[in-house]
This record gives structure tokens, sequence and C-alpha cells, in this order.
């Protein structure tokens, strides 16, 4: 088998019991987002397709907030795989600059296969399947719904922002709506909008009915 088929049954099996809104499917649905971006951008595929299927070996969220430990993890993977050092090498290097960090903190800029990986993760973090994921995610670490009476905060380190631990509904503010505006791609661009607004939409008609008025970006 290729390396690819090898990576992707590893995957498959290492996430076959985790978080549902990091497990095997949201995995398989960014690799999809991935090669749909990919087919209209000059790029490397290999490196595309085995990057967004290796973005979340190990997640800083649950990995104790190692925001390195994926990238080494990757390249010490497909080494044992067969791949050449530079493949590996590249593949790691994406895995380790895809995550976001804060509202303001920017992203790296790299290369067209990071944008592509980058951006089809972070559709899988907004529209109706986003807004599935964050209550997944906010439930499993026994967050609330909603606490009217908590601000959002826009963090300005990746610490910060790892530290942060508020109610579901600051999640969009603290980072879904602020997705749209930081894709990179064109077609990621173009599947953002609609996405977006569904998150706006549901946002909006959640506060209502908690009776809440609270500002809802457009």
């Amino acid at each position: 088998m290729s390396v690819i088929e090898n990576t992707q049954n590893f995957v498959k099996k290492q996430l076959k019991n985790a978080e549902s809104g990091h497990d095997w499917f949201h995995i398989e649905r960014v690799y999809k987002n991935a090669l749909l971006i990919a087919k209209e951008e000059v790029c490397n595929l290999e490196i595309v397709q085995l990057a967004a299927l290796l973005h979340d070996i190990s997640d800083h969220k649950y990995n104790g907030g190692d925001y390195e430990k994926g990238a080494t993890e990757t390249k010490s993977l497909l080494l044992s795989l067969g791949s050449e050092p530079q493949l590996a090498d590249d593949v790691s290097k994406i895995v380790s600059q895809i995550s976001y960090k804060g509202a303001f903190v920017p992203d790296i800029k790299g290369s067209i296969e990071l944008s592509i990986v980058r951006d089809a993760d972070r559709l899988d973090a907004i529209g109706a399947i986003g807004i599935a994921r964050a209550f997944a995610y906010g439930g499993s670490k026994n967050r609330a719904l909603f606490s009217p009476e908590i601000p959002h905060v826009l963090h300005e380190s990746k610490e910060e922002y790892l530290k942060n631990e508020g109610h579901t509904i600051n999640h969009f503010y603290e980072k879904l709506f602020l997705l749209k505006d930081r894709m990179e791609t064109p077609t990621a661009k173009e599947i953002a909008e609609s996405r977006h607004q569904v998150m706006v939409d549901f946002v909006r008609q959640f506060l209502e009915e908690w009776n809440v008025k609270r500002s809802i970006p457009n």
C-alpha cells in the first residue's frame, strides 16, 4: 500500500474513540475539503493529502497544550511508513502551523499546501457541522451552553487562548465568526460565506430564545 493509504488506516484506528468533533469523520471531511480546494490550486497533492490526514494526530486541546507534539508524531509516523525525509518534513511543518491560536494572533504564512489544509480544516469548524462540533466539544469539557454575564474575549496570545474555558456561545465570537475572513483560497472563501451565515442565524435565534441582547457580526 502507498504511504497515503497506510496513513489513512493508521489515523482511522488512532481516532476510533476520539471525541466526536475531532474523530475520524472530522478528518475525512477535512480530507475531502482539501481535495476540493486543491483542484483549483497548483500544489503538491501528496503533501495536501497527508497533512489533511495527520493535522489532528496530536491535537493540543487533548495533549496538554503541546502545539509541537503533532508535528513530531507526524514526522516519526511518516518515516516509519517509508516516506522520503523531505516529504515527512514538509507535512510535519504544516501540522505544526495549522492551529488557530487566538483572534489577535496572525496566521503563519507559508506554502499553498498549508493554506489549502488550514482552509479545509476551518471550513469544518463553521456552518451546521461547525455548530454541532462546538457543542460536542463544549459538552465533552462540561462547559455551559451560555452564561449571559460572561463576555467574550478576543485573545492576544496562544497561551491566553489555550487557557480559555468559556461557555460555548462565546466560542463563536472568539473563533468561529472570525474564520470566514481568515480563509486564504478562493474556493474556501466562497464556501465560507454561506456557512458563516448559518452560524449567524443560529446564534441570533439562540440569543432570542434566551431573551438576551448581544451584538452579532455580519
